[in-house]
């Protein structure tokens, strides 16, 4: 039986604490389950149709760098829905008061810093993607694990451990073996140049968004404690606007929107399906956000890096079937020891999980 913990604990004679364990009730157990089964499969649409949508702007003709990038994070208004309904929800208690319902501006500041470096990794990752394969950008992209295992050493103070060093070894020799092998999947028309910037681009956003998710927890662990769904979605909607700002900045540097008519008039899919790809695709990334939040709320952070770990072989698998892409021995190597890596990094996440509750119960 699932049980939910409460926060009163009680304290016995010899000062051992006992905590109090609730029993969830059946329609609490089924919401549960029905929000984190909604929650994941829009982390998977959002993980797997996100690289697709963007690769497919490039395939037919759009050849724009900023505007990709800025597609990522444009969907952030969608954010205003639920916010606006937890707002509702929160004023109809006549004993709440609207400051206790938004974030600090410490927490604003914070995100809004942290939207500007993922303005510059959403960018970094378009501009990689348009010269390689959708399969190829996401083992690639894959390796932020490794780089998440080495800044949490300074930033946060994470040991590494046999398993972390396993993984990172085995991601690291993966995405040596594509970069070797370049001209095993070079897509129609990409230089060999091309694809090895595309491949350092690509490797540099994966180490960009290591270094960006340590801050990021120390923001809402520092900055924001006890932060709730509610307040996790503001921080987001502020990391998605600073995010958009840092991209539209880009775009106007570059002439982008007044080149986007143009470049839809000449789009091969025609003109009107290519503001709709621009559209679905920032609505898709907007999703798997969602997606990701509500599968660590209702199961674990573990459960979702885990989730995504899946969803790499089937976004890779994806690519070659809709796109055509080469799958290369090289290829299937690497997946293994990316996917290999995957499950050495996460099993001895769980591991320090698990005795470290034992611990607490001590």
């Amino acid at each position: 039986m699932s049980v939910n913990i409460e926060d009163g604990s009680s304290a016995l004679p010899n000062g051992t604490s006992v905590i109090q364990l609730k029993p969830m009730s059946l329609k609490s157990l089924i919401v549960k389950y029905w929000i984190l089964l909604i929650s994941a499969a829009m982390t998977a649409i959002g993980s797997i149709g996100g690289p697709l949508l963007l690769r497919l702007y490039y395939i037919h003709g759009g050849n724009r760098k900023w505007i990709p990038g800025w597609l990522q994070s444009s969907g952030f208004p969608i954010l205003l829905i639920p916010i606006s309904f937890n707002y509702l929800r929160h004023r109809r208690n006549p004993s709440t008061s609207c400051e206790k319902f938004f974030i600090s501006l410490k927490v604003v500041s914070s995100a809004s810093a942290l939207g500007l470096l993922y303005g510059l990794d959403n960018f970094m990752y378009t501009f990689g993607l348009s010269y390689l394969p959708v399969s190829t950008s996401s083992i690639i992209y894959s390796t932020y694990l490794v780089f998440i295992a080495f800044f949490s050493f300074f930033i946060v103070r994470h040991k590494f451990t046999s398993y972390s060093i396993n993984a990172i070894v085995l991601m690291t020799l993966g995405s040596v073996l594509l970069g070797i092998r370049q001209n095993g999947d070079r897509p129609p028309g990409v230089s060999t140049g091309q694809y090895l910037l595309g491949f350092l681009v690509t490797l540099g956003a994966a180490a960009l968004l290591g270094l960006i998710i340590p801050f990021t927890e120390v923001s809402l662990t520092k900055l924001a404690k006890n932060i709730t769904y509610n307040g996790v979605l503001q921080f987001q909607f502020f990391i998605s606007l600073f995010s958009t700002i840092f991209c539209t900045v880009g775009m106007i540097a570059n002439k982008d929107f007044p080149a986007m008519p143009r470049e839809a008039r000449e789009y091969g899919l025609g003109e009107s399906r290519y503001y709709i790809v621009l559209v679905v695709t920032a609505v898709i990334c907007q999703l798997s956000f969602l997606g990701n939040v509500g599968v660590i709320l209702k199961a674990s952070s573990l459960a979702s890096g885990v989730f995504s770990a899946m969803l790499v072989p089937v976004t890779s698998t994806v690519g070659v079937i809709v796109y055509r892409e080469k799958f290369s021995g090289e290829k299937g190597i690497s997946l293994a020891m990316c996917l290999w890596g995957f499950a050495s990094y996460f099993y001895g996440s769980y591991r320090d999980t698990k005795k470290q509750c034992t611990m607490s119960q001590i």
